[in-house]
């Protein structure tokens, strides 16, 4: 193989030229391992998350007949949720990229655009899955080098962490070639990972649907190293805290509370900061909060200190917590029993919806329902202000639909995630007959 520096020149001689068309990918080749051709992930090796919507076709969250049906099927680009800063989380596996004649790569770009569009306004991580990307599929530098053009100061602003996962050195070494075009700000985004154990840092590996071939490669490069370099696995999770409030069931803080109504500690002290200075802040829950406070106040709440956000005075804060409260429940608040009700929703017809959701809403344990009437209440007042925090029912469902509902598995896809967010929308749109007496 060409060493970095050779590969450079050939690569800057073709960057000088912007018009022409550009092979310069070709002349960085992959190793043998990356181009090794791996069978596709078939229907047994997904999740029950993924297999719950086969019938949209193929694996895809689109309709046959959508214009970005051809793209969608291949589950190149995900939506998985929130990560643990409160931002929301893009998956792109390039292992399922198929090979060039199979896919339109400028219609990919669109199709890419298209999906972001829908978070952008918001802070999001967006992860790259390396491996997979063959001599067979990869694209050429000129799309890579316009892929990143098109995006514009809309999709990068609100970046806040670029992961790329198994690097290699035709990747880092792209990046090298890409730095006259990258600025400061986004290359400091920019952050390797090289196993699977470390995404543990950014969020719940289980809320990703990892493509098979990527777990495989993963185990494999872990066994080949040497006892000496193994990567530690990720501690076992402590017993709760006697006065634990995140990651416990809502039946147990029910127990604990002296609240009347049974509302968990955090969402009541969130909630009613956020109603006295939360909701004339344009992009209230868009927004993620410092790292470090976020764990800070986790750590008071899980061990029975008085958290006080007036005097912290940081409405972003606060929103995250409520975010990662909800999101930390062993179980989501709209609870496993609805999920393939709440995904089938969207068959239901529009005179019937509100009587199906009352329905739905009555099979939940009381303390599930008391905090999502509380929750809906709050969010309605939100909704109440767009004029001015920009966050109507539309947008508030795109950020708390993932939040109130996951599959049993946890993992999270685009086919999953726009019926829940639908659910969320018609909730909140018909909130106070949903919950009259």
């Amino acid at each position: 193989m060409s060493s970095a520096s050779e590969i450079l020149v050939d690569f800057q001689d073709d960057l000088a030229v912007d018009d022409a068309p550009s092979t310069a990918l070709d002349h960085l080749k992959l190793s043998p391992m990356e181009d090794k051709q791996w069978p596709s992930d078939d229907l047994a090796s997904m999740s029950k998350s993924e297999t719950d919507m086969k019938h949209l076709g193929q694996g895809s969250h689109l309709a046959w007949d959508d214009p970005y049906y051809d793209i969608a099927r291949h589950q190149i680009v995900e939506v998985a949720g929130d990560d643990n800063f409160g931002r929301k989380v893009i998956v792109f596996s390039a292992c399922r990229m198929p090979p060039h004649h199979q896919l339109d790569h400028q219609k990919l770009l669109m199709y890419l655009k298209h999906t972001l569009d829908q978070y952008v306004e918001s802070d999001y991580t967006l992860i790259y899955f390396h491996h997979g990307l063959t001599s067979e599929n990869k694209p050429s530098l000129s799309w890579l080098r316009d892929a990143y053009r098109e995006f514009d100061r809309k999709y990068k602003k609100n970046i806040k962490s670029l992961v790329i996962v198994h690097p290699t050195m035709f990747v880092r070494t792209l990046l090298i070639l890409f730095k006259p075009l990258i600025s400061f700000k986004f290359g400091r985004k920019i952050s390797y990972i090289n196993y699977l154990s470390e995404l543990d840092e950014l969020l719940k590996c289980e809320q990703l649907v990892i493509p098979s071939r990527v777990r495989e490669y993963d185990a494999k490069i872990r066994q080949a190293l040497k006892p000496s370099a193994q990567v530690p696995k990720s501690p076992p999770r402590s017993p709760p805290l006697p006065n634990q409030q995140f990651g416990v069931p809502l039946s147990t803080l029910k127990l604990r509370s002296a609240d009347p109504e049974g509302i968990p500690l955090v969402m009541r002290d969130t909630i009613e900061f956020l109603k006295e200075q939360g909701l004339e802040m344009e992009g209230i829950f868009r927004r993620s909060a410092n790292v470090t406070l976020v764990k800070t106040v986790q750590e008071k709440y899980n061990s029975g200190e008085e958290v006080n956000f007036g005097q912290m005075e940081d409405v972003h804060l606060a929103a995250v917590i409520l975010k990662t409260f909800l999101r930390e429940l062993p179980e989501p608040l709209l609870t496993y029993q609805l999920y393939n009700d709440i995904i089938n929703f969207q068959n239901v017809e529009g005179t019937s919806q509100v009587g199906t959701i009352r329905n739905l809403l009555a099979m939940l344990p009381q303390e599930n329902y008391a905090s999502l009437k509380y929750l809906s209440q709050f969010l309605a007042e939100v909704s109440a202000r767009s004029d001015v925090n920009k966050m109507n029912n539309a947008n508030l469902a795109v950020v708390f639909g993932p939040n109130l509902l996951w599959g049993q598995d946890a993992a999270m896809t685009l086919s999953a995630i726009g019926p829940i967010n639908n659910f969320t929308r018609t909730l909140l749109d018909n909130h106070q007959e949903v919950f009259s007496a």
